[in-house]
């Protein structure tokens, strides 16, 4: 089966498809909306399948002075996280964890609790069970106060709607492209990019499950805070 251990996948999605994700400005500007609400004084987080570590570099241009750890089991997600993060590696951990693994948070031990986690675009690989007990460890992981914020790919309510995202999806990509490579065609961005090879890893989940779940869990004031058809961000605090 296909992983995100694969430099080549992992390439293209951090070249051909992250940057072309529709409304991308939006989900980042919500996620420090939300942090600001609730933990403005923000000096922990955790970045939970980081990737290239986007989502951690946005929280240190609010929060400077805070301490983050980046967490992916993506070798070469791990190294072009390293690579974008040079200016912030003195404030920075980085691992190499599968948190799909139930000891996971030893590692990090001497740095919890934390303020905040965020995540984004990696939990919907797991299935649900491996979702629920994610989301628990979190729980688990974040101080009284903090904040769980994820922005995710979820499931659509049916082919109909689903029909619609990849219309809308495959927009964004061809934008994203035609800036970068303008003799490129929309044909060829479905083939390569929306058609690629890492969609067989998805594991979608309708997002009124996963909030239904976080609620179980303990987590307050859950809500989704932006939706774009399959595109989400949800999450709450610890009481």
């Amino acid at each position: 089966m296909h992983d995100w251990k694969t430099i080549q996948l992992t390439r293209d999605y951090l070249d051909g498809v992250r940057g072309g994700i529709p409304l991308a400005a939006t989900q980042i500007e919500l996620i420090i909306r939300l942090v600001r609400a609730w933990r403005p004084d923000l000096r922990t987080f955790v970045d939970l399948g980081c990737g290239d570590g986007i989502l951690g570099r946005q929280l240190f241009g609010y929060w400077p002075e805070s301490k983050g750890i980046f967490i992916d089991y993506s070798e070469p997600m791990m190294q072009a996280a390293r690579e974008k993060g040079k200016d912030i590696v003195s404030v920075t951990e980085y691992y190499l964890l599968d948190y799909r693994e139930k000891t996971w948070r030893n590692s990090l031990s001497h740095a919890l609790p934390v303020d905040v986690v965020i995540s984004g675009f990696s939990i919907h690989h797991l299935e649900d069970d491996q979702k629920y007990r994610v989301y628990q460890d979190i729980f688990e992981i974040l101080r009284p106060g903090g904040i769980f914020l994820n922005l995710e790919h979820v499931a659509s309510r049916d082919q109909y709607i689903e029909k619609v995202f990849d219309e809308v999806f495959t927009d964004g990509l061809y934008e994203y492209h035609q800036n970068h490579n303008a003799s490129i065609t929309r044909q060829e961005i479905m083939d390569k990019y929306y058609k690629r090879e890492d969609k067989i890893l998805n594991k979608l989940t309708l997002v009124e499950i996963q909030c239904d779940w976080l609620r179980e869990i303990g987590f307050l004031h859950v809500d989704c805070f932006f939706k774009l058809f399959e595109l989400a961000l949800f999450g709450g605090v610890r009481p």
